[in-house]
């Protein structure tokens, strides 16, 4: 369908060409043969000219034309229809412009320097349109949604409902892997609508047909954990259509998605959190959410661990706790690969996690009985 709709704009421009450009044209180079005064005759050969033009300029504007409609389906509607109206007014603004210019006699300023002008006002245009996109929707009297319609009402509204608005939350890679995202979403702590963005499902589709089994099994995990999500209909869960084209890593795609959305990003990934709160996006992190609801170990505590590994210092052993608490026992080289009660004597927290020293109940009551 394509193509023939393109052979037809050819068919179409020869036939136009021909009967509107040739007489001219055989006025200029003198001939003066009678037949080709006949407008049907000119258009014939317009047409056979474009035909054969078409021969070798339909397959490469076929690509192109597919080449964009791939593009155009995966940008966002309210990204393209903010890009068009920006383009269109900033047409006919260079328009105005060219007006000034069309009387004067030098071809240079009548002809070439509006098509220069258009040219750029409609690129200005386009970028305008792509990166205050926010400003045009409000401008329209619309507000920016992930696709689905709002209700009358919520278009009314022109800023968010005070601080307890529930903003959009964007899922990254590590988050979906991860888990948790699923059973925290499940007790109900998660509000608002999750949003996954494109880009990040292309990064888990890619891992998933990785090469390497672990990061094939990751992968995986991270669809079924999407799917999940979307079948049991627990919070709401979209997908944005948009990419960020010249922006090649997704942590910085994701960055700039929140900051077009006004969203909250959902990772566990402490770089990403780091780079997200220096830009001044809010982040939930998994990972600090786990931390804070970790049971307190005050010292003076006993507990049972196993010593697996020798320490950083002399005669210091490393055990480690369910949720992955490291544990510093002293003088637990002694007791490697055993399980033994240990009694707690401080606790260092530390933004990398929190670290737990103690050492063997059995050594002090070795002391009381020497005693």
């Amino acid at each position: 369908m394509r193509k023939r709709m393109i052979q037809l704009v050819f068919v179409i421009l020869g036939i136009s060409m021909g009967y509107s450009f040739l007489p001219d044209l055989w006025f200029q180079l003198r001939i003066t043969n009678h037949i080709l005064r006949i407008p049907v005759v000119n258009a014939l050969i317009g047409l056979v000219v474009m035909g054969i033009l078409a021969l070798f300029l339909v397959g490469p504007v076929e690509k192109l034309l597919n080449k964009l409609e791939k593009n155009l389906a995966k940008q966002q509607t309210e990204v393209i229809i903010a890009e068009s109206i920006a383009i269109v007014v900033s047409l006919l603004i260079a328009v105005l412009i060219s007006t000034l210019f069309w009387r004067s006699q030098l071809f240079f300023i009548n002809t070439v320097l509006p098509i220069i002008t258009m040219i750029l006002f409609a690129y200005m245009g386009w970028f305008f349109g792509r990166t205050r996109l926010n400003d045009l929707m409000k401008l329209f009297g619309g507000r920016l949604n992930s696709g689905n319609r709002k209700k009358e009402t919520e278009a009314v509204l022109e800023r968010k409902a005070g601080d307890n608005f529930h903003k959009y939350k964007l899922l990254d890679t590590n988050i979906l892997i991860d888990g948790r995202i699923y059973d925290l979403a499940k007790t109900g702590f998660l509000e608002g609508t999750l949003i996954v963005p494109n880009f990040v499902l292309y990064e888990l589709q890619y891992i998933a047909d990785s090469g390497d089994s672990i990061k094939r099994v990751r992968g995986r995990r991270g669809l079924d954990i999407l799917n999940k999500l979307r079948s049991e209909k627990i919070v709401p869960v979209e997908m944005y259509e948009g990419d960020f084209e010249d922006i090649p890593e997704v942590d910085s795609k994701l960055i700039k998605l929140a900051k077009l959305l006004d969203a909250v990003i959902v990772t566990n990934d402490y770089n990403l959190n780091k780079v997200s709160e220096f830009q001044n996006v809010q982040v939930l992190n998994v990972n600090a959410l786990a931390k804070s609801l970790k049971p307190r170990v005050i010292p003076g505590e006993k507990l049972n661990v196993m010593v697996i590994k020798n320490g950083t210092e002399r005669q210091q052993g490393v055990a480690y706790l369910d949720d992955g608490t490291m544990i510093v026992v002293e003088d637990g080289r002694y007791f490697m690969n055993k399980t033994i009660e240990v009694e707690v004597t401080s606790a260092l927290q530390t933004d990398a996690g929190r670290m737990i020293f103690a050492k063997p109940v059995h050594s002090k009551r070795g002391i009381k009985e020497k005693n």
